[in-house]
């Protein structure tokens, strides 16, 4: 017996798989099933977060609807994925709430700290915020840097903590001591892995997405989205090391290091997450977890609006929209921040997890 509906279901596809066989070159799932003999919830919950939802397996399976076996892995194991995220978030309560509202969450957390940051600057002084300010400092007369500093480093390192409790809860429920997360050869292997994207291609053919017809495009917008992303990190953790090393003020001139880095990773973050909501419209419906659908559209949707928004105020800094815009833009960052261990970046943390443990399992072949 297992703790969900789903999971009794994702048994039953692993019991036929493993008995078949035919998919086991298309990605590290299926390799990792033949491992076992029986599944436990935490067995299913680590295969559901090593598939990548590349749907090949679908397309190739002689039992996919509408014979009646009805294997349809890609669907079974995204909704089982889904709900693993539930189940090991840390705390529990803001889980639920947000897998069921959460785009309106992010949009009223982006906006009521957008409407603080307005309130504070004006507070102080209103024509602070249509004023134009430029030079080192400017963006400190709509609100202090400790201010700043407090506020956003306060809210990061609680998404730190509660992404650090969920992976633990999910390390050990796969049946790993917590020490073995961090052996050198599986992190170097995961991280090349996870890096490529190596099993988002079907094999070597692609992702299965509209059609039958393998292509792409998904890979390459999950590389912008990621890469981007990585760029837009390396640029703030860089700025940050300019202000308290260097003794810095931002803004910087568009040829230095953290506004070439994080113009890069902005158009990288607004070219990717625009073509996975794309790509999402036209996905095979069957391939689709439709009652999470809102989960994803939140995450992809708060990624693009960070870079829309910086990528604006970067444009129109010496101008009197600067102020509007900074508040915004640190409204939409505020609010990524707090719904990242909620939504469906953990994705990315737990795929990563999972790519760690299989690593460690090859190396025992």
């Amino acid at each position: 017996m297992h703790g969900t509906r789903i999971l009794e279901e994702a048994d039953r596809l692993m019991t036929v798989c493993n008995s078949c066989r035919y998919c086991e070159g298309l990605c590290a799932v299926f390799p990792a099933m033949e491992m076992r003999r029986a599944f436990s919830d935490g067995d299913l919950n680590y295969l559901a977060n090593l598939c990548h939802g590349c749907g090949t397996c679908y397309t190739d399976c002689q039992f996919s609807p509408p014979h009646e076996f009805n294997v349809n892995v890609p669907k079974v194991l995204a909704v089982a994925r889904a709900e693993s995220y539930v189940a090991y978030a840390w705390p529990a309560a803001f889980s639920g709430a947000f897998a069921r509202n959460g785009l309106a969450i992010s949009i009223i957390a982006a906006l009521s700290v957008a409407a603080f940051i307005f309130g504070f600057a004006a507070f102080n002084d209103r024509q602070v915020l249509f004023g134009v300010h430029t030079g080192p400092g400017a963006f400190y007369h709509l609100m202090p840097h400790n201010a700043m500093a407090a506020l956003f480093g306060a809210v990061f390192l609680y998404a730190i903590v509660a992404l650090a409790m969920g992976v633990r809860a999910f390390w050990r429920d796969i049946g790993e001591p917590i020490g073995m997360l961090a052996e050198p050869r599986s992190l170097w292997q995961a991280i090349k892995d996870a890096g490529q994207l190596r099993y988002l291609d079907g094999g070597g053919v692609g992702c299965v997405n509209e059609d039958e017809r393998p292509n792409d495009r998904r890979k390459i917008y999950h590389h912008f989205t990621f890469y981007g992303f990585a760029l837009c990190f390396a640029s703030t953790c860089i700025a940050t090391l300019y202000h308290y090393l260097l003794a810095r003020e931002a803004p910087y001139p568009w040829w230095d290091l953290p506004v070439l880095l994080g113009t890069l990773g902005g158009i990288g973050l607004l070219i990717g997450p625009a073509g996975l909501l794309a790509e999402k419209w036209k996905r095979d419906p069957d391939l689709v977890d439709h009652a999470r659908t809102g989960m994803d559209v939140a995450f992809i949707a708060m990624l693009f609006m960070t870079s829309l928004t910086g990528m604006a105020l970067l444009l129109l800094r010496d101008t009197a929209a600067m102020g509007p815009l900074l508040a915004l833009h640190l409204g939409v960052v505020f609010a990524l921040f707090l719904t990242m261990p909620y939504g469906k970046f953990v994705h990315g943390i737990y795929r990563y997890v999972a790519l760690v443990r299989y690593a460690q399992e090859r190396q025992t072949i």
